[in-house]
């Protein structure tokens, strides 16, 4: 070795020390790099697989309707998303992720403050190669409000006004959410206190079911559920399209949960999501398993439409930690979900609360279950999730309420009784999705 050193001339042994600074920055550098281009393909791979969830959406309540009323809900899935696109961009989304820029810190964000994209080209010395593409961060938080959106559409369906509908959906998109949203993903004061919510359980699903609650308290039942002390099942049109429906969901639950993870740049963060993939798996099935085997005891016979809640139920309560539970811890948490389902739609018949499509059982009752159970796998206390769960749900509902309450006495937001008992094809659109059976 000395005789080695010896050779090398004195000027290049001095500058061996500076080329092994250069090479570990180049290195640093490139893996900031690679981190940067995984985690916004990650996005962006997610973000579309969420964005499908708005088909799964519009299939489970076209399925769940009365014929009469199914191409009433595909153009309320198809306008909600695209309103919700527009008003996250306008506001929402610096609203929810606001920086350095809070209005009142670690509440407000600040408005009217629209999103730009990157620069077209960008260099990696102008990128923020921290985290990721301005363009794939955007596009995958709008997917999850146009899925709390989307929430309200089904427990609302066959009675409500198409436009007063969508002036919900803006202000909810626009503005409800994206300010609640801040407190925790947008390091708000409910993340400064230690609440937990990974993808959204509370953030994004009980806050679609507080906002559906409301809207069906305001609205009041269909005409017929509820009569002569008795409840009248209405079976939706299609339970082909309900199952469809179900499995774009699971499919899409993928993107909403994997991509909660915001890193796929290392070993770490991609095993990470593929165990985020398996619990989210087991937690769906659990859920339809559960719902399946307690249908068959209380009823005699299993019931298809809480099979599907039930397994949406599953996928609702593993959400908000769905990364530390074991596949045991994902299963049980999953059950639970489907059992809560199959008792919460028959307690909401009891006080005439009518849900068409069983969304406040699924995503509000479900959500609040799995928002409680990361205390046992995560570092979470029950107290902090508690404060969560009911801050979300005072302002959300109360909010939630308030709106629905002014639309109806300004507007109007349930069609009229002839509209309803023909159908809202008809009442709102003037066309059917099923013309050729226009009075199913």
């Amino acid at each position: 070795m000395n005789l080695m050193k010896s050779l090398i001339p004195a000027a290049a042994i001095v500058a061996l020390p500076q080329m092994g600074l250069a090479q570990e920055a180049a290195t640093g550098e490139a893996a900031l790099h690679t981190q940067y281009i995984f985690t916004t393909l990650l996005f962006l791979m997610a973000g579309f697989l969420v964005f499908f969830m708005a088909a799964g959406f519009a299939m489970l309540e076209g399925g769940l309707v009365r014929s009469k009323n199914v191409a009433m809900q595909m153009i309320k899935n198809v306008a909600l998303f695209s309103f919700a696109a527009i008003m996250y961009w306008l506001i929402g989304f610096n609203l929810m992720y606001p920086g350095d820029g809070w209005t009142i810190a670690g509440w407000v964000g600040p408005f009217f403050k629209t999103t730009v994209l990157d620069p077209v080209g960008v260099g990696a010395d102008a990128a923020a190669l921290d985290y990721a593409s301005v363009g794939s961060d955007f596009f995958f938080q709008l997917v999850f409000v146009a899925a709390t959106a989307s929430i309200v559409s089904g427990a609302v369906a066959e009675r409500i006004k198409l436009w007063p509908f969508l002036v919900f959906v803006i202000v909810l998109t626009g503005v409800m959410y994206p300010i609640s949203g801040s407190w925790q993903w947008g390091g708000g004061w409910l993340s400064e206190a230690g609440f937990s919510d990974f993808a959204g359980s509370t953030i994004v699903h009980s806050v679609g079911g507080w906002a559906a609650l409301a809207g069906a308290l305001i609205l009041g039942p269909r005409i017929g559920k509820y009569k002569d002390g008795k409840v009248h099942p209405m079976p939706g049109s299609n339970l082909a399209l309900a199952t469809l429906g179900t499995f774009i969901l699971w499919l899409g639950w993928f993107g909403f949960n994997g991509g909660s993870q915001l890193a796929m740049g290392t070993v770490g963060d991609v095993s990470d999501v593929s165990r985020i993939f398996a619990n989210t798996n087991m937690a769906a099935a659990a859920g339809a398993v559960a719902a399946l085997i307690l249908t068959q005891l209380l009823y005699k016979k299993p019931d298809l439409t809480m099979v599907l809640n039930g397994a949406l139920a599953g996928l609702v309560s593993i959400t908000a930690e769905p990364l530390a539970p074991t596949l045991f811890g994902a299963l049980w948490i999953g059950a639970v979900g489907g059992v809560i389902v199959v008792f919460a739609v028959p307690m909401l018949d009891k006080f005439k609360i009518d849900d068409v499509v069983g969304a406040i059982p699924v995503h509000l009752f479900a959500g609040i279950w799995g928002t409680v159970a990361v205390i046992f796998y995560g570092e979470a206390s029950l107290g902090m999730q508690l404060l969560g769960i009911l801050a979300y749900g005072l302002f959300t509902f109360v909010g939630a309420l308030t709106l629905w309450s002014i639309l109806k006495a300004t507007v109007g937001i349930r069609v009229s009784e002839e509209d309803e008992i023909n159908g809202l094809d008809m009442a709102e659109l003037g066309m059917e999705a099923y013309p050729e059976f226009s009075k199913g």
